[in-house]
């Protein structure tokens, strides 16, 4: 039962990147960031997963109501949502605001599926958001409330939502579609949604010009976050729950800052190295219970 937690871990590096080249390349159009990721994810998925995709068809109809409402959360908006937000605010504020992701998806978990956690379990939240915040915030938590958020803060609350329904959904239902499959199916219906926005988009701002260092971007943003960091993700929510694995979510502005050190050339402080060990401290409490009722189960 370790390697999805090793598999959450390279998630959280992948998502870190996310936001930092986001950031980076945030002189494009969001739908137009978003669009031209997942197509390059859709082909790169094509060759491995339209087999299975077309065998797996009439269950894709079946299940098409979930189905659609787990690729528009989890794959069509969630990070449409984080670049649009990253157009008005920092990669620092984005980091912030995605550390209520376990939060809403143990809520959301409680009230639609009934998902139980152990005190213990509860504690390990919180204990991993507060060391999240206490890195971003280098210390000085009682800056949270004078922080300069603005409407792109607001815009992420939209993200949050989407990626807590998507991790109920993948636990309950994408264990019934192949993979591959699934992705490919989930990308190649996200281009379509998102390609009338792009031209609306175009239609307002002009095409934009694409430079050698967007083009890298939108390769490593189709082809780490939208494909491998998803096929990690719910291999682990279907091994963890929603609940356990959402929570390494909190790991993300430990990951994005240290980025931040090693590309941007900014300091890392005491401050942070111990908001660092105390997300560490949260994620092991509420994973190592985790493991432990596992064991139990099989003795």
């Amino acid at each position: 039962m370790v390697y999805p937690y090793i598999l959450m871990i390279f998630v959280v590096i992948f998502y870190a990147g996310n936001i930092l080249i986001g950031k980076a390349i945030n002189e494009l159009p969001p739908f137009t960031i978003a669009f031209l990721r997942l197509v390059v994810a859709f082909i790169v998925l094509l060759p491995i997963g339209y087999r299975k995709a077309w065998q797996y068809r009439l269950k894709f109809l079946e299940y098409k109501k979930p189905f659609l409402v787990m690729t528009l959360t989890g794959v069509t908006f969630f990070n449409t949502i984080i670049y649009g937000a990253l157009q008005f605010t920092t990669s620092t504020n984005v980091a912030v605001i995605e550390t209520v992701i376990p939060v809403a998806t143990v809520a959301l978990g409680a009230f639609l599926i009934k998902e139980k956690l152990q005190p213990l379990q509860l504690v390990g939240i919180f204990l991993s958001l507060f060391g999240a915040l206490w890195v971003v915030l280098n210390g000085n938590i009682s800056n949270l409330a004078t922080m300069d958020w603005n409407v792109g803060d607001g815009i992420m609350v939209g993200a949050i939502v989407c990626w807590a329904i998507y991790s109920i959904l993948v636990k309950q239902y994408l264990h019934l579609f192949p993979p591959y499959a699934a992705l490919l199916v989930m990308t190649g219906v996200s281009v379509i949604v998102l390609f009338p926005i792009v031209v609306a988009e175009w239609f307002v701002t002009g095409v934009p010009s694409f430079v050698p260092s967007n083009l890298m971007g939108l390769a490593y943003l189709g082809i780490f976050p939208s494909f491998i960091a998803l096929i990690f993700y719910n291999h682990s929510v279907e091994k963890l729950g929603a609940s356990q694995a959402a929570v390494f979510i909190n790991f993300l502005p430990v990951v994005t800052m240290i980025g931040a050190s090693i590309w941007l050339g900014e300091e890392m402080t005491g401050m942070k190295v111990i908001g660092a060990w105390t997300v560490i401290s949260g994620v092991l409490l509420t994973t190592q219970i985790k493991a432990r009722d596992y064991n139990k189960g099989l003795s």
